[in-house]
């Protein structure tokens, strides 16, 4: 359940939610090993999830397709890679250099850029600088928290002395038991520098 939640009405938990709710700055659901902050998810609606994202240095989420969801990206502070076209070859180990049919090519956003990615469309975004990018990051349906939190747990154990090292062929059956398609690997970012391993969408 979120935390610090301010509803209009102490009930709007119960069933079905009659009034809405006010999340403080701050406030949330953290999903540490991920970057990530849920703000409104599937416990207050089946319609979409809501998360604020921090993205540490170096970390690439990797070139994949959801088949059924679509997704918002909105960059709040520092500049990322964006890609949301479908290229004209879909390379396994790096999509920075994707070209679509029409010209389309990846770029560089900064604060007030804004991604949507429908439903079975390729995307990515990656953080090539030195400080971590904040981004709001909207999934629709609900319930992209559940896929989150399984990826960051894989990556928690990946850290852990002795444990099972992060491979793409890991994080790609996670993925493929969330209906999502992995076409380049994921690349986590540089540990330390903000959220362990950065967000991983």
């Amino acid at each position: 359940m979120l935390d610090k939640l301010v509803p209009a009405n102490p009930l709007a938990f119960g069933g079905t939610m009659s009034d809405g709710i006010t999340v403080l700055p701050g406030a949330g659901q953290p999903i540490r090993a991920a970057g990530m902050t849920l703000k409104v998810g599937s416990a207050q609606t089946p319609t979409w999830s809501a998360f604020e994202t921090l993205v540490t240095p170096g970390f690439d989420v990797g070139a994949h397709v959801h088949a059924a969801a679509e997704e918002i990206f909105y960059v709040l502070d520092g500049e990322l890679d964006l890609l949301a076209f479908e290229p004209v070859v879909r390379t396994a180990t790096d999509w920075s250099g994707w070209q679509s049919a029409t010209g389309q090519r990846v770029v560089r956003a900064g604060p007030g850029a804004l991604m949507f990615v429908p439903a079975g469309c390729p995307h990515a975004f990656a953080n090539r600088g030195e400080l971590p990018v904040r981004m709001l990051f909207l999934v629709a349906p609900a319930g992209h928290e559940h896929y989150l939190a399984e990826l960051g747990d894989l990556l928690t154990a990946s850290q852990v002395p002795g444990g099972e090292p992060l491979t793409p062929e890991a994080v790609a059956a996670v993925r493929a038991r969330h209906d999502i398609h992995q076409i380049t690997p994921l690349i986590p970012g540089r540990i330390g520098t903000a959220a362990a391993g950065g967000p991983h969408e």
